[in-house]
């Protein structure tokens, strides 16, 4: 039996959806939500509105934005000839805030699974190898999982003797991380990418 009406069950139903929020979570912020309802659920109601209505997929890299091109794609002061290759938007993002530097980026939208049924056509491969040889350099920032390094090695292939240095990011051990809490493929990683002091 429900608590209460349709429009809110229907709220917290969506909220649900989202990562990292769970039907508890959800409920919490719907009432959060309708506790502040002039300060928090209006203006979350018209911003919604708004980016329905502006928010673009970059023609050229995959970033979301309200203009396509993407202000990064825009940005004359990123041409370090270096690409950056992502999963997601979210990764984009992340390297953004970690201050990488004027650099360009490629979204592929996902990784190859066989077994999820995403092939190459799904996604943004042919781009990526098309704006390939405008860089000198292409960094496969992929997560280091094995449709991750599958997807790295498919790009690797696609783009030898095409001139393109393809490098990716370094795995193993983290800042501050202690190796009795590392998985062993972790450490080994970590091993064989070990460099000069």
């Amino acid at each position: 039996m429900s608590t209460s009406g349709p429009e809110i069950e229907q709220l917290i139903q969506l909220f649900a959806r989202l990562p990292g929020l769970g039907p508890r979570s959800a409920r919490r912020a719907v009432l959060q939500l309708i506790k502040k309802k002039d300060q928090l659920m209006i203006p979350l109601s018209a911003a919604l509105e708004r980016a329905v209505e502006a928010v673009r997929t970059c023609e050229v890299c995959g970033n979301v934005d309200t203009i396509s091109p993407c202000r990064i794609c825009s940005d004359p002061r990123r041409e370090s000839g270096m690409l950056i290759v992502v999963e997601d938007v979210a990764d984009l993002w992340a390297l953004e805030r970690a201050g990488v530097g004027a650099v360009r980026y490629h979204v592929l939208g996902g990784v190859l699974s066989p077994l999820d049924g995403i092939g190459p056509d799904d996604l943004s491969i042919d781009g990526l190898l098309r704006r390939a040889p405008q860089f000198s350099e292409l960094v496969l920032a992929v997560n280091a999982t094995v449709e991750g390094q599958t997807t790295a090695h498919y790009i690797t292939d696609r783009l030898a003797g095409s001139g393109v240095r393809v490098t990716r990011l370094a795995h193993g051990v983290p800042v501050g991380g202690e190796l009795d809490y590392l998985d062993e493929g972790t450490l080994s990683q970590a091993l064989k990418a070990r460099t000069e002091i």
